[in-house]
């Protein structure tokens, strides 16, 4: 037994995480371990290849699949993204975040591609969801499934006539802007997002686990999903014959993924290795790099983590806690999933597990335990 298996073994026996598989890599030193089950039930253990729901793990994937475009030529990152999206061309913005969504002034410019790759369009969501702006955006997509939204168009349509919470580029928000990039990425490129990320991603880095549904054959190795019960247990919301059987109306940039660690762990190679054959060295660089100012990052729920921005993940700028080296780029996501990697040192760390775990703050035990070995 390993030593990262001992660590990650306590929270599967005692519950209610049914399993979980972790990655450390150092360089070209890499340890992993597999514990616990695909299910509550424990009806097949997990393994490596184990595939899980990977949720906001999706983001540095939209992210990057927007930069191949900019490193293209196709998009710019001042460009205003109506040039694409014309639902977005002319927001609206209400008079103060707590207004009703009713009273609104006009944007006091146009929403440009790098307002959304920073995360900062003036959609999503800010610590306090009762605000009246925000209501209409959780009603567009559930973020534990996807698979219930519109098509992208649809998509696109509802949420022009959501006002934004604050002006472009004033503060940064969470979540939308990601679908907002995968829907650009389509309109852009003329392709359903899943080709493009197939062809210009997954395929040149050897994903091959990583996508928007399961095929029939690797069902064997895909996991229930969990969340947790106010009794201290776990509540199945899907198995693996379940949503992500079959592709979504609307493939979400911000959450719609599963993968693997390996798969995972391959994506952060190519980002190590200044975007190998699939992005620029300049766009891993802006990717992996903090845009907010100091007093978007204390507004922001991000300032507890003592975190910033890049392009669709947090960057840490400061050290709070033994792991946060100035510079870590990644994300958690909804699924009890976390990924990051530290460009200074060559480290990933990658956290796979089926249970909503209410991350990234309070810190789940489970993730504290895994990020402290890590470190």
């Amino acid at each position: 037994m390993s030593a990262l298996h001992e660590i990650l073994t306590p929270h599967v026996t005692k519950g209610p995480v049914p399993g979980a598989v972790g990655l450390v890599a150092r360089g070209d030193r890499v340890e992993t371990a597999a514990v616990g089950h695909a299910d509550a039930e424990g009806t097949a253990p997990l393994t490596r290849d184990s595939v899980f729901r990977i949720a906001s793990l999706t983001k540095p994937v939209a992210a990057a699949a927007v930069m191949i475009l900019v490193d293209e030529g196709r998009l710019t990152l001042d460009a205003p993204i109506g040039r694409w999206l014309p639902e977005l061309a002319e927001p609206v913005v209400v008079r103060d975040p707590a207004a009703p969504a009713e009273d609104v002034v006009p944007a006091n410019r146009p929403i440009t591609v790098e307002d959304v790759l920073t995360s900062r369009a003036g959609w999503g969501f800010p610590s306090d969801f009762t605000l009246p702006a925000v209501r209409g955006i959780s009603a567009l997509m559930d973020p534990h499934d996807p698979h219930h939204a519109p098509g992208p168009d649809a998509w696109l349509a509802a949420l022009a006539r959501i006002p934004l919470l604050h002006q472009p580029g004033e503060a940064w928000l969470y979540n939308t802007c990601s679908d907002i990039q995968g829907v650009l990425v389509s309109r852009a490129t003329g392709q359903a997002l899943p080709d493009f990320l197939a062809e210009r991603i997954f395929e040149p880095l050897g994903m091959r686990d990583t996508g928007f549904a399961v095929p029939a054959a690797r069902l064997s190795r895909f996991t229930s999903c969990y969340v947790p019960t106010a009794d201290g247990g776990a509540e199945r919301v899907d198995t693996p014959d379940g949503r992500w059987s079959g592709l979504p109306a609307f493939p979400s940039g911000a959450g719609g993924l599963v993968s693997t660690a390996d798969d995972l762990w391959a994506f952060a190679r190519m980002l190590l290795a200044d975007g190998a054959s699939v992005l620029s060295p300049e766009s891993v660089r802006r990717m992996t790099s903090d845009h907010l100012t100091a007093d978007q990052r204390e507004a922001s729920d991000l300032f507890t983590l003592g975190s910033g921005w890049g392009y669709g993940g947090s960057v840490d700028v400061e050290r709070r806690d033994p792991w946060n080296v100035p510079g870590r780029y990644g994300w958690v996501g909804g699924t009890g999933t976390a990924a990051h990697l530290t460009p200074s040192t060559g480290a990933v760390t990658i956290l796979l597990t089926q249970l909503s775990l209410g991350g990234p703050s309070p810190l789940p035990p489970i993730m504290r335990d895994f990020w402290a070995y890590a470190a």
